[in-house]
């Protein structure tokens, strides 16, 4: 008998699922970092003006990435200890072709499936294993949608104005964000809700301007 087929959503799988799932639990990797750090040329924005999704990079890897790029420095300082929650989907064994061929294309902008553990907490609340070699889509830094690291404020205001396809992309960080609060008690990420605080604070400066002009004009007609 045949493993399971098993996958891994960290992104916007954890808000909208694969079908055919017959089983789901809340679980983290860890080692990784969760890090808007892909463009979205066909989902989140468009080839003229992509938008940034997230990526799994692992730890030591996006620190050494970070490093090398000197204004990244102040804009990504999050604990060491982040881990990155997300949900595991186990698929119905008789749609397995059919949900790989789905995601295969949903993922088609850049990203590889790889194997992962997927962690989780025990009812003593003791870290383990809880799913082993689960499939998991990640955009490694050499595809060419891969863009690294940005600086907070900059990355926030690509998100806040661009729109794609799939709709605008501030409506995937948000959703993504209130997701991850939905997973578990022990559920948290730093880099995630700071992104979502500064997108946040962008729409409320927007919303002000709007209404200022909008009082300036006579019974609030153009």
């Amino acid at each position: 008998m045949s493993e399971p087929f098993v996958v891994f959503g960290y992104g916007s799988l954890i808000f909208k699922p694969p079908p055919h799932v017959i089983a789901q639990v809340p679980g983290f990797l860890k080692g990784y970092v969760r890090r808007f750090a892909q463009k979205s040329h066909d989902h989140r924005g468009t080839p003229e003006n992509p938008g940034r999704v997230v990526t799994l990079v692992h730890k030591e890897d996006w620190d050494k990435f970070s490093a090398s790029v000197s204004y990244a420095l102040p804009s990504d300082a999050f604990p060491d200890d982040d881990v990155v929650w997300g949900v595991a989907y186990t698929i119905d064994p008789a749609y397995e072709a059919e949900v790989r061929d789905y995601l295969d294309y949903r993922e088609k902008d850049g990203y590889t499936m790889e194997t992962l553990d997927i962690h989780g907490i025990s009812p003593e609340g003791a870290e383990t294993i809880i799913i082993y070699n689960a499939f998991c889509y990640v955009g490694r830094n050499g595809n060419p949608s891969f863009i690294g690291s940005e600086p907070l404020d900059s990355l926030a205001y690509t998100i806040w104005k661009t729109i794609g396809p799939s709709g605008p992309n501030k409506d995937y960080l948000f959703k993504l964000a209130e997701s991850v609060r939905e997973l578990s008690p022990d559920s948290y990420d730093s880099h995630l809700f700071a992104l979502e605080e500064h997108v946040k604070k962008l729409e409320q400066e927007h919303s002000s301007h709007s209404n200022i002009r909008l009082e300036s004009v006579p019974n609030g007609h153009a």
